[in-house]
């Protein structure tokens, strides 16, 4: 099934409050477009994508998804992630999308091929990616766009089951493993060092900017 892949970004320098305790703090702007650049590179690589929007306030990620032939919808107040996600449905529906991928802008490892597999599969309905934790939500396939609203964080695996059972609509868990990595702790970071590490052509923009980090004088 073809789909508008909608990917909310905070402003890049309220992105990953969670390193605030590591090293990286004062690194998080970077980090948070390289990695953003590296999940469009995976979205154009689709052959299931159709548009690409980026919902955000951050003029770095309006500069970003010009060059990468994304279109841009601003978020000028930031409400939170499921309100960007929703603002980018609302504006899917309006340009007569019937799917929608809600992706996020930290899981740098996206694979298009994953993701084409389970657009591929998507009847209508909701399609739940899951972290690799397995409680939270990376991302949300919805055919019709407007399925479920979505309710990102904490638990909220659980909670959208809940959603599309409520709503009387069919729902599965789409594993997607390239997904399953986000960025929001210390021991996110040391598990996406290991993958680039295990695999160095993976995620270019994301890899370049910790190796210029590590270089770094202490």
């Amino acid at each position: 099934m073809r789909a508008t892949a909608i990917v909310p970004i905070k402003r890049f320098d309220r992105a990953k409050s969670r390193l605030s305790a590591t090293a990286l703090a004062p690194h998080r702007p970077a980090l948070a477009k390289a990695m953003l650049d590296d999940v469009l590179l995976g979205l154009r690589e689709s052959q299931l994508i159709d548009r690409i929007v980026v919902v955000s306030s951050e003029q770095a990620a309006l500069e970003i998804a010009s060059a990468a032939g994304a279109e841009h919808l601003d978020d000028p107040d930031e409400p939170g992630h499921s309100a960007a996600a929703s603002a980018g449905v609302t504006d899917a529906i309006a340009h007569g999308a019937e799917c929608v991928a809600l992706i996020p802008g930290d899981c740098p490892l996206l694979d298009s091929a994953e993701l084409d597999r389970e657009l591929d599969a998507q009847a209508p309905g909701v399609a739940v990616i899951p972290d690799r934790h397995g409680t939270g939500t990376n991302g949300l396939i919805l055919s019709p766009p407007d399925a479920i609203t979505p309710a990102f964080g904490p638990d909220s695996r659980r909670r959208h089951l809940e959603l599309a059972r409520a709503a009387g609509v069919r729902c599965r868990i789409a594993t997607i493993p390239s997904m399953a990595l986000d960025l929001d702790t210390g021991a996110d970071l040391e598990a996406l060092a290991a993958a680039l590490a295990a695999d160095p052509g993976r995620a270019p923009a994301t890899a370049a900017a910790l190796a210029r980090l590590e270089g770094e004088p202490a």
